[in-house]
């Protein structure tokens, strides 16, 4: 049995290829970049108005005020956004111009709409401007050649404005693994069939696909396999010739009927580890097969959904390229006593508030592992370190923030 940190260490270490896919911009946003972007052009490619007012010489303003308001000629009509005016703004003179309309000959900044006083063929300046002011320069935002955006750089609607005021329609990404689920069990029916007596609905392969999908990964569910060698075999070759990860929830730990472990094993999938020092979630087990990882995951559901949480989610991220792998840790407050066993990290599921920039924690509530609405009501998991014992009131250790993801 090995430490939580050393069950981590091995995942997150394990080599892989990444896979690299071509997608437009607009279906970018949240994916990660897996190339460097470099600027074909100057931004903004020619000097140009950050304003709507008039393109003036700034020595012929200087000094302007509302006693004391100079007046321009008017050279030309305005220059709308656009547009390239042919005129030169010579001293004295002045153009209408458009916010972003380039910046006439001669003249070397914009006065505001608001600050002029428009009379006939001429404008009252009643504020004097410095060189350059309300104008935006050529490459004032991106100079040629630059590398604007990094491979490994997350993608959002800033860095898609970027991408597209390059030209750039399509890029390359990190594409996000497929994740193959499998329940198994005799026990387990379908979510549509009627409850008796010895037998429970699958829930497993349900959360595990959202918590999946949360992650930002695409999953194939393979419903329920039943506790048969044969069946469990041919299921799982099939997940793995379609998915880049495997989880099969159940039977993996040391009872009759979990076949699990023993069937990878006899396919000739590598041990990595088996049995994490941890409540919930101890029978975990990792393998890789050729360049496919593994998780054989506990049955009970409160397990299965820690067990993703702290090394599921960590590796799918990785393989997408993220360089933040995991959630939020803050340190926060127990509001009260908890029961903890020495000798094993212990995840509580706990309720995360914030006081006046302090963070304090609570139960949810029963902590058994099959008691899945615990995990509803959490929004953190609380880690309870191997030597801790008892955690009193006033206790402070490290909670780790779940964030809520509503999907389409």
């Amino acid at each position: 049995m090995i430490s939580v940190e050393e069950a981590r260490e091995l995942i997150l270490d394990s080599k892989f290829n990444y896979k690299i896919e071509k997608v437009p911009i607009l279906d970018s946003p949240g994916k990660v970049l897996a190339e460097d972007i470099s600027a074909s052009d100057d931004i903004p490619i020619y000097d140009n108005s950050a304003m709507d007012g008039y393109a003036v010489i700034a020595n012929d303003v200087k000094g302007a005020d509302e006693s004391y308001p100079v007046r321009l000629v008017l050279a030309a009509g305005s220059i709308p956004a656009g547009k390239v005016s042919g005129k030169k703004v010579d001293p004295g003179f002045c153009i209408p111009i458009m916010t972003g309309a380039a910046i006439p000959r001669g003249a070397d900044s914009v006065v505001m709409k608001e600050d002029v006083q428009r009379d006939g063929n001429s404008i009252l300046v009643f504020r004097e401007v410095k060189q350059g002011e309300n104008v935006r320069y050529r490459s004032e935002d991106i100079k040629k050649g630059d590398v604007v955006l990094k491979k490994f750089d997350k993608i959002g609607s800033a860095s898609i404005g970027v991408l597209a005021s390059l030209g750039k329609s399509n890029i390359k990404v990190f594409q996000p693994p497929y994740i193959g689920v499998i329940a198994t069990g005799d026990e387990l029916i379908s979510i549509d069939e009627k409850l008796r007596t010895g037998v429970v609905r699958d829930s497993n392969s349900y959360s595990l696909s959202v918590q999946v999908r949360e992650a930002g990964a695409e999953y194939n569910r393979y419903g329920i396999v039943p506790d048969d060698e044969e069946v469990l075999k041919k299921s799982i070759e099939k997940a793995l010739k379609e998915n880049d990860i495997l989880l099969l929830s159940g039977g993996v730990s040391v009872g009759d009927y979990d076949l699990v472990k023993d069937t990878l094993e006899d396919m000739g999938a590598d041990l990595i580890f088996w049995r994490v020092n941890q409540k919930p979630g101890k029978p975990m087990a990792f393998f890789k097969y050729n360049n496919k990882f593994v998780f054989g995951l506990p049955g009970n559901p409160v397990s299965v959904m820690v067990c993703f949480e702290m090394y599921v989610r960590p590796l799918i991220r990785k393989m997408m390229g993220f360089k933040e792998l995991f959630r939020p840790v803050v340190v926060a407050e127990a509001l009260h006593d908890f029961r903890n066993k020495k000798g094993r990290t212990n995840f509580a599921r706990v309720v995360l508030e914030n006081k006046e920039g302090k963070y304090f924690f609570s139960s949810t509530g029963m902590q058994g592992s099959g008691i899945l609405t615990s995990m509803v009501k959490a929004n953190g998991l609380a880690c309870f370190p191997s030597d801790m014992g008892d955690v009193k009131k006033g206790s402070r250790v490290e909670v780790h923030k779940f964030e809520v993801i509503y999907l389409k």
